[in-house]
């Protein structure tokens, strides 16, 4: 017993003084920064208004150089912005080639249910969304405020993508359907087209809805999400034409929780493959 105490004291007694010789450095912080937060009042919303934008790695060196634009509905910090702006310099890293260097807009929410949605006859919608129906004006907001905003404070190309899922993929099927020529491609996840009973499926696109680039993907999210992405995708081949660039995938092992990652990355390596050839 009294070598296992003669031990154990040994022992601490070398700790300490290890520890004691070994000197931890001081460390300087600063902040990790991607990009910039943009904050304007909107006239349109009648609101304060906030954009997350992710610049390229060389953006204030290349004084000369113009980027394509990729907007991002639910572009707050705290939902898409960070993952989706991460993608996007890694699909763009030059061993990879996969999108190219672009400049992306997250749109940072207000009210989501109230700007995503257009009015709807649904009683079981209106109880769960008391702010519905904001969708024209938010689209706009994109149209007269957003995209002059940027295009004025940053060196623009006139290549323009619109990502947005669930409700945003809602969103953006209603400006394909109803304005497709606010952006060149749209990538379309888990489109919310269930509201208002499905309404917006009975829709015909616009014609100019033929000269974009469209991609629509759903995870194992249930027969009506999986049904209606599928119906869009249809409709959209129907209408278009065989010749369109459509694209549609249906991501088995997501669901609505996780599937906008993976879609976003085959949305970007079917459009800007296609754009390249």
């Amino acid at each position: 017993m009294n070598q296992l105490l003669l031990s154990l004291s040994l022992l601490l007694f070398s700790t300490t003084i290890t520890s004691a010789q070994t000197k931890v450095p001081d460390i300087e912080r600063s902040p990790l920064t991607i990009g910039e937060t943009v904050s304007f009042d909107s006239e349109v919303l009648n609101e304060e208004r906030r954009l997350n934008i992710y610049l390229p790695h060389r953006y204030s060196e290349e004084n000369e150089k113009t980027y394509p634009v990729i907007y991002l509905l639910d572009g707050s910090i705290d939902e898409d912005f960070v993952h989706i702006a991460g993608l996007v310099q890694f699909g763009s890293f030059s061993w990879i080639q996969m999108v190219p260097e672009s400049i992306v807009v997250g749109i940072a929410n207000v009210d989501r249910k109230r700007d995503f949605t257009f009015p709807t006859s649904n009683e079981e919608d209106k109880a769960k969304f008391p702010t519905t129906g904001n969708s024209e004006a938010f689209i706009r907001f994109i149209e007269q405020e957003l995209q002059p905003l940027v295009n004025a404070n940053y060196r623009t190309q006139a290549s323009t993508t619109l990502i947005g899922q669930s409700l945003g993929g809602l969103l953006a099927t209603e400006i394909l359907f109803k304005k497709p020529e606010l952006f060149n491609n749209y990538v379309i996840v888990s489109p919310s087209l269930w509201w208002d009973d499905e309404s917006l499926l009975a829709n015909t696109p616009h014609p100019d809805a033929a000269k974009t680039s469209v991609y629509v993907a759903v995870g194992k999210e249930g027969p009506i999400m999986e049904r209606t992405a599928k119906a869009l995708f249809d409709k959209l081949h129907k209408e278009l034409g065989d010749d369109a660039p459509v694209y549609y995938q249906y991501l088995e092992a997501q669901d609505h929780g996780d599937a906008l990652h993976l879609a976003v990355y085959g949305a970007f390596e079917k459009i800007f493959a296609k754009k390249a050839e």
